[in-house]
């Protein structure tokens, strides 16, 4: 029978009615005498003979059937006997807690808020047994039991701490009465605890998942006062759910009954009315013959005969108001229909099941069908999310294909989808397969009989250990793992599919007979549940788990590609899923709600005031003056707004385009609208807005609507609306891409990656590095044992245990990992990740197009760009690569063209993005792969990513940028092809966790766009150069300044600890440091003479700027027994970085560049402003090479002392050429310095410049007059133009010799 049949105008009452009269179409007496008997036999008294027999029609039928559903209520032991309180048992909210919970709406279900809390049941129990259960839904911190109404509990003392309490803590495994012992087992999410208390011989025990786990008390105290209520007590966050008896209880146990009796007689009637039923569904009538026809219920069809439609109707008179009742749903109706789906196969039971939901909506009032639908929806999740996990996941395949089975229905699912599945339902449980935690009991072991792990972590970012080959026995053990993997992975796949079949129901937009089409009532309530968990971050019990998040991401991906690809076949012109991207109008026409989300130009509210004329002339859209008025409105009320209110405002979803607005009706500006209300009113004024054809030029006036509000053709559009698509740019193709509903479906599902997918994912990858670090551990023992003597049987027995503990973990956690890989990083998987990443590549390419509505595009869409990219190149290794996917290398550079543009695009403005950017692209220029993708891409846009690089540092992040310079230098330069901190290694050369740095891959091609860039142009060099200088005096000095405090703490006599936060910021400084001076070495490798060539007006400048810091930087360095070395020696954690190595190389590179490697004439220039300097000393640059004083010109130098630095001890990282350019540099200067002191002059105090004190005067400032030398001048005037002394503006600056005027001299001094 069709689905829609169910709204044919029956209802119990008329057929009740109908049954007191002769009706037409009924069967002749005798076989409906024979059909009623066989309908309506008891199956305690089974159909008497058809002589005996009294018969039956529609006249006595009601007496008889109030005569079968009589149920003798004389054997039923009082319900009241050893209890008391209400006959309805639930959490006493009122008065019966401690601490801070929250408690569900049916007072059953609990969650922890605060340290400690604590909450009783509203019965307690005095007398006889007594059992409760209790569905562990986290497996954290709790004590559940029982207490008396005179235990006092508080944060730091619950249930079992005090006298007359009893617990059980699974999470410990102990038993609580005052004191603890250990007791039972541990328990995990899922688990059915079941609570026994019995008090005729009063002892207590527990039972987990129907499973006793022995007596844990005796000798309870009983008697007058003392009766004993169901208690829990939990820590933050953990949560369960309580069974009473409301539902029927999981593991009942002979002899124990429920706080809360089962509705005992209504049971009895429900399940005899259920036989009478069934047997309508397996008879059919044939008139005709006059007999009576066995049908299959699969077979079986409501042919609108009287008698049939009679007959149900007088079982659903009954049946109806029992099918409302929560315990009769679960016990009755759902074993019926997962009987029917257990038994049958998918497709004979979807018809059953089908027929069933037929006529329950034909028989019942609406209001009872939905209460039915609700309660059975909420039992079936419920068995879905806790029920075990079995080899072959039946129990889950059952339960999906009930839901199925219930969703097909088209009437229900509407029901269901509009009223229960997003709002009374986590429904997206549906979509998750939770992991075993107990290996042995989830059948994993005969699954994965072979155990097997990776002997290395390969992911990039780790350094690659050398390994021994593969053995023979090793081969064959990992092949027998990867082949139990599959069959495991099979076995999940059938599930998957299964939830995929679900998800392909709910976007179903065919289904609009006689209502708005399932996909459309998804979209609301879909945009409802992201808005919830993009808004409600701090609100934890509102959010989505992220293993749920996860899973209900890769069931949507696909299902949602299956309808793009199925749309696509039927319409060419449409795009293949594998094009898919999201259209920039979408971002800005305000038909889609991204609610308070950032987007890359700032607040929408801000957009649409500054880009108004931008939107008016490329897409054609006006902004509602009134929804600009709303926005200052909340712009400048937004101080006086509660929090609250603020955060509970609806925003705004939907645009409209129309003619010119009509006056606005009085109703909708009734001030009880309020503020929170000021989108539903402009909505509803612009659905009274009339619609018209537009013509190109003409532009659509943009309103707002609620998503609430939306129809089918405010999203997919119509002759003359182009729905979620109005304002197309001239940029964007005129063909659609696919239907506009699957677009937002697509936004959707970038945006859940975005909210918590990606954190998922890199915590899930703790298991596969838990296994990395447990078989290093076992090989780590394995070698010990081999190296023992034989002879200390103590140490051989202790090792032994260990090898079995890591041994067993090992086991445990491989065949764990093959259940997270099968369910998280499979191939299928990966490919929908990469799917993303790609839709996010073409969305950003899109709407960089359109120029400055480029700053509409939410955030999300840049940082799901990287962070996908991030998880396929971290996450999925070393099973499954990224160098596999199709289009690897492509996808490579398209990503590369986006970040070397957008890191720093002035239409992006919020820092956490910039920054994530900028990271990124440090990132990418650190791995081979990627930095030749960073090549690949054209070469206007290498050199205007090269040029940002290399603006001036000031008013964006200057240290990111460095890094990435480094990044492209690393392997260049003096000594810098290290992979591990070379000074580490040295003092602990056995440490395989010392830190590790990626392998350098320098980029030539980069280089040399630097060089070009730094030679075009009079300003690029010198204002680059200077901002890099002053970073490095600024992170130089901060460095000093923080050990001179560390050092001062250490010295303290009392103790004390220095700060982890302050030895972090020092190793930052002191990193910035090093990488400064790289990013030195590489420009004066690249373009010396930008330092050397004095015909350029700064270089004399930047040179005695780069020498005064490099003295310094050497000086603080190299001094004997100094703070640096004290700090060095305390080897703090933290500090692991900070050593002479790093810092003095990279100063050698520079040096060696200058004083050798350069033109005659700059090395004689670099020599004679390094001597000048009056804080060079000849002794740093010996200390280099190990020596306290400088060498006999002449004469070899002499062997280092090993308890000195030198950097010949350190030959693995720096080559012989090197050190004898080394020696070469000191020669020069040793015998530089000699001529130079020999040759100097005295000069007059009066005569040196009063900024630095240490060059002659040279330079006369104008107009007013005085005077300081060259390099003080210029420096100062690259940052400001006002005089040192007077602050008067610098307008020139002349040079000056002493011979010209005396008087002068004397003002300047």
């Amino acid at each position: 029978m069709a689905s829609k049949g169910a709204g044919m105008s029956f209802s119990r009452k008329s057929y009740r009615l109908t049954s007191d009269t002769k009706v037409t179409g009924i069967v002749h007496e005798k076989l409906l005498n024979d059909y009623l008997h066989r309908v309506f036999s008891s199956p305690d008294h089974p159909p008497p003979t058809a002589t005996s027999r009294k018969s039956l029609n529609f006249q006595n039928l009601p007496e008889y059937l109030d005569q079968l559903l009589q149920v003798d209520n004389e054997d039923e032991e009082s319900l009241d006997e050893g209890r008391l309180g209400p006959s309805t048992v639930v959490l006493d909210h009122t008065s019966g807690f401690e601490g801070l919970l929250l408690v569900d709406d049916d007072l059953l279900g609990v969650i922890g808020h605060s340290n400690f809390g604590t909450i009783r049941s509203t019965t307690c129990v005095y007398k006889g047994k007594w059992v409760y259960e209790v569905l562990i839904s986290s497996q954290g911190l709790m004590q559940i039991g029982w207490c008396t109404i005179n235990c006092r509990f508080n944060q730091e003392e619950g249930v079992g701490d005090t006298h007359n309490s009893y617990a059980y803590d699974g999470n410990r495994i102990r038993k609580w009465n005052v004191t603890t012992t250990n007791y039972g087992k541990a328990w995990a999410a899922g688990d059915i605890v079941s609570c026994l208390i019995d008090l005729d011989d009063g002892t207590l025990s527990f039972s987990l998942n129907g499973v006793s786990l022995g007596t844990a008390f005796e000798n309870l105290t009983r008697g007058l006062g003392m009766a004993y209520f169901p208690a829990i007590s939990l820590s933050f966050k953990e949560s369960v759910a309580f069974n009473f008896g409301s539902r029927p209880l999981r593991y009942p146990l002979a002899g124990y009954r429920p706080l809360q009796d089962p509705p005992q007689a209504d049971l009895v009637r429900a399940q005899r009315l259920l036989g009478c039923f069934r047997a309508v569904l397996t008879m059919e009538l044939d008139p005709v013959e006059g007999r009576l026809v066995e049908k299959e219920s699969s077979e079986w069809q409501l042919q609108g005969q009287p008698t049939i439609l009679l007959t149900l109707a007088h079982i659903f008179h009954h049946f109806a108001p029992l099918l409302r009742m929560v315990y009769l749903v679960e016990a009755v109706l759902m074993s019926f229909l997962l009987g029917i789906v257990e038994t049958g196969t998918p497709a004979k039971a979807q018809s059953v099941v089908h027929q069933v939901l037929d006529l329950l909506w034909l028989f019942m009032e609406d209001y009872e069908v939905q209460d039915c639908l609700k309660q059975l929806m909420m039992s079936l999740l419920r068995l879905y999310r806790f029920s075990p996990i079995v080899p072959d996941l039946g129990l889950q395949i059952h339960y999906l294909r009930l839901t199925i089975a219930i969703l097909k229905h088209e009437k229900s699912r509407k029901f269901l989808l509009s009223n229960v599945l997003f709002d009374v339902l986590r429904s997206v449980v549906f979509f998750y397969i939770k992991s075993p935690l107990r290996v042995e009991e989830a059948g994993l072991q005969e699954l994965i009989p072979t155990t097997w792990w990776p002997h290395r972590s390969s992911r990039e970012g780790k350094e690659s250990k050398e390994v021994k080959e593969e053995t023979a026995e090793e081969r064959l053990r990992r092949r027998a793992y990867e082949r139990g993997c599959q069959r495991l992975k099979k076995r999940i796949e059938v599930v998957e599919e299964l939830q995929v079949q679900i998800l392909k129901l709910l976007l179903n937009n065919k289904d609009d007979n006689g209502g708005e089409a399932s996909r459309y009532i998804f979209l609301t309530k879909f945009r409802k549940f992201l808005q919830e968990n993009a808004s409600g971050r701090g609100n934890m019990p509102m959010l989505c788990p992220p293993e749920y998040m996860v899973c209900f991401l890769h069931r949507l991906i696909a299902a949602l590609r299956y309808y793009w690809d199925e749309y696509k076949a039927s319409n060419p012109r449409a795009s293949f899923s594998e094009e898919a991207y999201i259209p920039p109008q979408i971002f800005y026409n305000g038909k889609v709600d991204y609610f308070d989300l950032q987007r890359l130009g700032g607040l929408l509210s801000h957009l649409r005031k500054t880009l108004k004329d931008d939107l008016a002339s490329k897409a054609n859209i006006l902004i509602d003056p009134l929804e600009l008025q709303a926005a200052t409105m909340d712009d400048l009320d937004e101080d006086e707004e509660p929090a609250p209110a603020a955060a509970q405002r609806p925003m705004q979803a939907l645009a409209m385009g129309g003619a010119l607005p009509l006056p606005r009706p009085g109703w909708l500006s009734s001030p009880t609208l309020g503020r929170a209300n000021r989108f539903l009113s402009t909505a509803a004024m612009s659905l009274m807005t009339p619609r018209r054809p537009l013509s190109t030029s003409e532009k659509v006036k943009v309103r707002t609507l609620s998503a609430e509000q939306r129809t089918r053709e405010d999203i997919e559009g119509s002759q003359w609306n182009e729905g979620l698509l109005l304002g197309r740019p001239p940029e964007e193709p005129e063909q659609p891409l696919t239907e506009n509903s699957l677009l937002e479906v697509l936004d959707g599902a970038i945006m859940m990656y975005n909210l918590s997918v990606h954190q998922q994912l890199g915590k899930m990858v703790g298991v596969s590095d838990d296994v990395n670090e447990y078989a290093m551990a076992l090989r780590d023992t394995e070698d010990k044992l081999r190296r023992c003597p034989k002879w200390r049987k103590d140490i051989l027995a202790e090792l032994t245990k260990s090898q079995k503990v890591f041994s067993e973990k090992l086991d445990h956690l491989s065949r764990r990992l093959a259940w997270v890989q099968a369910t998280l990083y499979s191939q299928e998987k990966m490919l929908d990740i990469y799917w993303l990443l790609r839709v996010c590549l073409r969305t950003i390419e899109h709407g960089d197009r359109t120029g400055p509505l480029f700053a509409f595009m939410p955030e999300f869409y840049l940082s799901v760009a990287i962070n996908s990219y991030s998880a396929l190149k971290n996450y999925f290794g070393p099973v499954h690569s990224m160098e596999e996917l199709p289009g690897y290398e492509e996808t490579l550079t398209r990503l590369a063209a986006i970040l070397a543009k957008h890191f720093a695009d002035t239409r992006i403005i919020g820092t956490d993005i910039r920054d994530s950017l900028m990271q990124a692209l440090a990132s990418y220029v650190c791995y081979p792969h990627s930095l030749r993708a960073v090549e690949r891409i054209p070469e206007e846009q290498r050199i205007a990513m090269v040029r940002n690089l290399l603006a001036p540092y000031e008013q964006r992040p200057w240290a990111q940028t460095n890094w990435i310079l480094v990044r492209l230098w690393r392997g260049c330069g003096f000594g810098y092809r290290y992979t591990r901190l070379p000074h580490l290694l040295k003092t602990k050369p056995e440490d395989a966790n010392l830190p590790s740095l990626q392998k350098p891959c320098p980029s030539t091609l980069l280089q040399q766009h630097m060089a070009d860039l730094l030679r075009q142009g009079p300003t690029v060099a010198p204002s680059f150069l200077n901002s890099v200088l002053n970073q490095l005096n600024w992170a130089f000095s901060e460095f000093i300044g923080m050990i001179q405090e560390i050092q001062q703490a250490a010295e303290r006599l009392e103790r004390n600890f220095v700060d982890s936060r302050q030895l972090k910021v020092c190793a930052t400084c002191f990193d910035l440091s090093v990488s400064l001076l790289r990013v030195l070495e590489m420009t004066i490798t690249l373009v010396p003479e930008i330092f050397l060539d004095w015909t350029r007006p700064t270089s004399e400048m930047l040179l005695r700027r780069l020498a005064q810091l490099l003295n310094q930087v050497l000086n603080r360095v190299t001094a004997e027994r100094n703070l640096f070395d004290r700090v060095v020696t305390l080897r703090l954690p933290g500090l692991e970085s900070v050593d002479h190595y790093p810092i003095l190389v990279a100063v050698t590179g520079i040096l060696v560049q200058l004083l050798v490697h350069g033109p005659a004439s700059g090395i004689e220039r670099a020599t004679s402003v390094l001597l000048a300097d009056p804080c060079f000393q000849l002794r740093s640059i010996c200390y280099l090479l190990g020596q306290s004083e400088p060498p006999t010109p002449g004469t070899a130098l002499p062997a280092p002392d090993r308890k000195r630095f030198s950097l010949q001890s350190y030959t693995d990282y720096i080559s012989a050429e090197e050190l004898a350019l080394v020696e070469q540099m000191l020669a020069h200067l040793t015998s530089a310095s000699a001529q130079a002191a020999a040759a100097s002059l005295p000069t007059s105090e009066e005569d040196l410049c009063p900024i630095c004190y240490a060059h002659p005067i040279s330079a006369v400032f104008q107009p007013c007059g005085h005077k300081s030398c060259k390099a003080c001048i210029n420096q100062h005037l690259m940052n400001n133009k006002d005089c040192f002394f007077c602050k008067a503006t610098i307008v020139s600056v002349e040079d000056w010799e002493k011979s010209t005027s005396t008087s002068s001299t004397s003002s300047a001094a």
